[in-house]
């Protein structure tokens, strides 16, 4: 396969700690440092490339300079780009952080995509730096061609001080989701932890050192831009994940670790780490060094919108992709017996229904950046997540989902399927009217994968306002048990492109399959 960086990368004094001379890495010259204001030579792009938001005709393709630069991007049939189409991108510079997206049209569906990633001198067109190259496939336009779809997912990177470690190889799991060759990765949140410092070594309780490489805006919390800038950039320095983005277009959504944990609109942060308190100001800074680090459709650099949209994957396949964190309320003991606003908002809910309702195809998967029946607290009385530990009849933020629930039954919108993480193990939950409180409901499933690279927790309780059995989970004894100690999870699905059959697959780091469920398109009561 194709890798999307180039070799010889050097190294900078602004990278601390002990990863030095770690051949695993491969990492980036320009390390963490924003690009200088004016370079020798030519532009390069050791920061790889990324695809996001895929359809069976489109997809966007990210790139970051070491300088201001223009963006051109060839794609071709084949790695030698014989007949290759031109796309003029924009010009890269100081207000997106030398970042860049430039968006693809017209694309044949089904097919496989190569490439190559050109970045010129604005003011002689002639001088540019070697490609950074790629490939991707697009979603199939038909069913029954033997054109199926595969697809990984998880969350929660770099969280609670475990950071890319040379001695592991740095974040080994992308290579094993790699070699699955899905057609996409979603990233169900906690992409980084903003509130989360990284040291250059931990102590773990057997008293192994963990090892960690660093940078000047990881070593304390982010709060300016140029620090949440950082912190996503952090993770770019892994050739893991570099690798991994040159073969794997993503669908990303964010949670609350991109700000700080458990926050909400409108909070005021109780933690003396911070200068800033405002969780709002953080957040914005933060939404914009996300737009500006991952291929979003409906979230450009520089141009606001929103994190919530529908990616559609050919017939077999629509990603409806949920923002729990930006409309919320503030946490609370969750006992409203009336809550519009919810973990939702009015205005995503009601885009979601209108969005499920009109959707054809045979799954819908709901991209939720938080699970939906266990119990996540917010310390001694609030709570995090949408359940709130009361098995009786709905409130707080559970009417919400009580009445999207509801509408999914009486619309006859089959095939939904949720897929999250946010609580650091790997489970699998069944939703079903006869063991709940609240019954006017299509029985669903709910599937819990992660961390990517973080730490681990103990399984938390189930509430049984939605009626959830859980015939899987396997998570650590205790909390914040580090990737060297416990296993780290993604998620697989396949769906066959003739029979519509979906499989889903519990996966840990190595690619073992712990659990896995075969569901029917269609059918209800599974």
């Amino acid at each position: 396969m194709t890798q999307g960086y180039r070799g010889g990368f050097g190294r900078r004094s602004l990278l601390r700690g002990t990863a030095a001379g770690s051949a695993a890495l491969a990492l980036p010259a320009l390390s963490c440092a924003a690009p200088a204001q004016a370079r020798s030579g030519r532009p390069a792009a050791e920061w790889g490339a990324q695809v996001g938001d895929v359809t069976t005709s489109s997809g966007l393709v990210w790139v970051r300079s070491d300088r201001r630069a223009r963006m051109i991007v060839e794609t071709a049939a084949t790695e030698t780009f014989r007949n290759a189409r031109t796309w003029t991108g924009p010009v890269v510079g100081a207000g997106t952080d030398f970042t860049g997206v430039t968006a693809l049209h017209g694309l044949p569906p089904g097919e496989q995509v190569h490439y190559r990633v050109l970045l010129a001198d604005p003011d002689d067109p002639r001088r540019t730096g070697e490609p950074v190259t790629g490939t991707f496939r697009t979603a199939p336009a038909h069913r029954g061609r033997g054109e199926g779809v595969r697809f990984l997912w998880s969350g929660d990177l770099a969280g609670q001080g475990w950071g890319i470690n040379p001695d592991r190889g740095g974040y080994r799991i992308y290579e094993d989701m790699r070699r699955r060759d899905p057609d996409f990765f979603l990233c169900s949140g906690d992409n980084i932890y903003a509130d989360s410092p990284i040291e250059a070594q931990v102590t773990l309780p057997d008293g192994r050192i963990w090892r960690n490489v660093t940078t000047d805006e990881k070593a304390k919390v982010a709060e300016t831009l140029a620090e949440f800038r950082g912190a996503f950039r952090y993770n770019l320095l892994d050739r893991n994940l570099r690798r991994f983005n040159a073969q794997v277009p993503t669908i990303t959504q964010w949670d609350d670790h991109e700000v700080h944990n458990n926050w909400y609109p409108g909070q005021l942060l109780d933690d003396d780490r911070y200068t800033v308190k405002d969780a709002d100001v953080l957040a914005a800074r933060s939404l914009r060094a996300f737009g500006e680090y991952f291929p979003i459709r409906t979230l450009r650099p520089d141009r606001g919108g929103r994190v919530y949209r529908v990616v559609r994957h050919g017939p077999l396949l629509d990603v409806f992709v949920l923002d729990m964190r930006s409309y919320r309320n503030a946490n609370s003991p969750g006992r409203q017996t009336d809550d519009p606003q919810g973990i939702l908002g009015a205005e995503q809910l009601r885009r979601l229904k209108r969005e499920l309702s009109r959707s054809r195809a045979v799954w819908k998967v709901i991209a939720s950046d938080m699970p939906l029946g266990l119990v996540v607290p917010d310390g001694k009385e609030n709570f995090e997540a949408v359940a709130q530990g009361d098995p009786g009849a709905p409130l707080g933020r559970e009417l919400q989902l009580a009445e999207l629930l509801r509408h999914i039954k009486h619309a006859r919108v089959t095939g939904t399927l949720w897929l999250t993480t946010d609580v650091h193990y790997t489970s699998a939950q069944h939703y079903a009217p006869e063991r709940a409180a609240f019954k006017d409901f299509a029985p669903f499933w709910e599937f819990v994968s992660g961390p990517l690279n973080a730490g681990g927790f103990p399984a938390v309780k189930l509430d049984g306002t939605f009626g959830p059995d859980q015939p899987f989970v396997q998570a650590p004894d205790r909390a914040n048990t580090s990737p060297a100690e416990s296993p780290q999870y993604f998620g697989e699905i396949d769906i066959d492109g003739g029979s519509g059959e979906l499989t889903v697959r519990l996966r840990q780091e190595g690619g073992k399959v712990l659990f896995s469920k075969v569901l029917q398109p269609g059918r209800v009561g599974q």
